[in-house]
């Protein structure tokens, strides 16, 4: 999988768990992250999480940084 082209949707549950458990996400970063692995956009990530769209887009870098650690 290119890492320029990674879409947490597209891993599997098993990948999913694994990076759940080794990329010590913060709270807001797992709840990102469990949105975007159920095809959430970020629009829709902002308004369950009552934060603005740049707030998701900061949080979305952060974990594809954690991501790209443990791939």
């Amino acid at each position: 999988m290119k890492y320029e082209r990674l879409k947490i949707k597209d891993f599997t549950v098993p990948e999913l768990e694994k990076l759940r458990a080794l990329c010590n996400f913060t709270q807001d970063e797992r709840t990102y992250f469990n949105l975007r692995s159920k095809n959430y956009s970020n629009v829709q990530i902002a308004l369950a999480m009552h934060v603005s769209e740049s707030t998701v887009s900061n949080i979305a870098k952060r974990v594809k940084t954690k991501i790209y650690k443990v791939l």
